[in-house]
């Protein structure tokens, strides 16, 4: 398996992902995206949409704020309970998350965490504060003055700007049940300890669909939902199978709202982590909004009159996870003609180039005009095409390689004369001559 230093230094090199405001030093836990990674992110929430709402008649999306009304994150039980457990080393004054360098629950007491007799990471004394629960919602403020009557959050999920808004979203086109909402946007989570490049960050994207059930139907719902979650991960984002597996959470290590969670979890370089959870939510949600806005949840079925309120199953995908697992999938170190060279194999749909176009030499006018005419005719068909003369075309093979661009196209003096190309293809770097009008 590739090493997690070898996926970060080729997403830093080839433009994919940049620690966030490098120039500065840098700020932990933020990550930019450059030009490659950009079009790589895109294309994976492009598919997800297309997968999950286009091609379905059940789902719809929604766009909610980012900052959203403070009961929000009271009637979700966020403002209470959405912590992790920090301690602080007093030798060092080092902060850490408690769970993570004990091996210990999320739970875990003052006296559970002393009895395991855990160095600190950073001075290895053992000489520990009390065990605190360290809320991880950032706080704004909202309006011309800073107050306690202007607090507000950044959210840290997406899924209550999809809870708020089913109140909308029935009483504006009543679709039947059961039926989805779908999100896509930023969130925002203040971590004690980001780490391992973006798997855990404070500053993320999510994807997550709220879908809306009769409660004695939940079940099967539920294992609908699964069974589209893998389909999505094994056939749409190209991971291997052997590599995804199913944990079933226990009710002890469950979210408070959750009655069941499976968590999806993959093999990443930096061990086996979760990928994205489905959680059966209950009415915890609607039921806590009534209570807290005053308004009714309930939804009364077209076929049977019947009212209730409805429960919720919850696919959540995190766009930088599902980035790391397709990364980590594609990266690969081969040899070829007894030269080492490293190629990213993203599958077609994810690649950040269909087509690299090149001259065989740039300084000669003809071949560059004529590339010229075959990029144009490519990108209008293709969009996602780049052109490329730099360096000798052995060079130019490496680095798209590199940067897993699919297929290369050569013009050279030959096309002059009969109108073909030479293909290059990326895995298995073989060269077939081709005509331009069957590209």
């Amino acid at each position: 398996m590739s090493k997690l230093e070898d996926i970060v230094s080729l997403c830093k090199r080839r433009g994919f992902i940049f620690p966030g405001s490098d120039i500065y030093g840098g700020m932990a836990g933020t990550w930019d995206y450059g030009p490659l990674g950009v079009a790589l992110k895109r294309k994976i929430m492009s598919e997800w949409w297309h997968f999950f709402v286009d091609n379905r008649d059940d789902i719809y999306g929604v766009d909610a704020a980012i900052i959203m009304n403070p009961r929000t994150w009271i009637a979700s039980g966020h403002a209470a309970t959405f912590s992790d457990p920090l301690v602080e080393c007093k030798e060092c004054h080092q902060r850490f998350r408690a769970d993570k360098i004990a091996s210990v629950s999320e739970k875990v007491s003052p006296d559970e965490f002393r009895a395991t007799h855990t160095k600190c990471p950073n001075c290895g004394k053992e000489n520990w504060d009390d065990v605190k629960q360290f809320n991880m919602m950032f706080t704004t403020h909202v309006g011309s003055v800073a107050d306690d009557t202007s607090k507000a959050y950044l959210r840290p999920e997406t899924a209550q700007g999809i809870f708020t808004n089913y109140k909308n979203v029935v009483d504006t086109i009543y679709p039947d049940l059961p039926f989805g909402l779908a999100q896509q946007g930023k969130a925002f989570r203040n971590e004690i300890s980001p780490r391992d490049f973006v798997f855990r960050s404070r500053e993320f994207e999510q994807m997550e669909i709220e879908y809306f059930v009769n409660p004695t139907t939940w079940e099967e719902n539920f294992k609908k939902l699964l069974d589209s979650c893998h389909d999505f991960l094994e056939h749409i984002m190209n991971l291997p199978k052997d590599k995804i597996h199913d944990l079933e959470v226990a009710p002890a290590d469950r979210a408070h709202y959750s009655k069941r969670t499976i968590d999806i979890e993959f093999d990443y370089p930096i061990g086996r982590e979760e990928l994205m959870g489905i959680a059966y939510r209950t009415d915890f949600d609607l039921g806590n909004i009534a209570r807290e806005s005053g308004k009714n949840m309930e939804y009364r079925d077209k076929k049977t009159n019947e009212t209730f309120v409805p429960h919720v199953i919850e696919p959540s995908f995190g766009v930088e996870r599902l980035v790391m697992a397709v990364l980590t999938t594609a990266y690969t170190e081969d040899e070829i003609n007894g030269e080492k060279r490293i190629v990213l194999k993203l599958p077609e749909n994810l690649a950040p180039y269909r087509f690299c176009v090149s001259p065989l030499l740039k300084n000669k006018p003809e071949l560059v005009e004529k590339a010229k005419q075959v990029y144009n005719k490519l990108r209008d068909k293709y969009s996602n095409v780049t052109w490329d003369d730099s360096g000798n075309i052995g060079k130019r093979y490496r680095k798209q390689d590199e940067i897993g661009t699919f297929e290369c196209v050569v013009i050279d003096f030959d096309t002059l004369e009969d109108d073909t190309v030479t293909v290059r293809d990326r895995d298995t770097t073989t060269q077939t001559r081709v005509k331009i009008s069957t590209l």
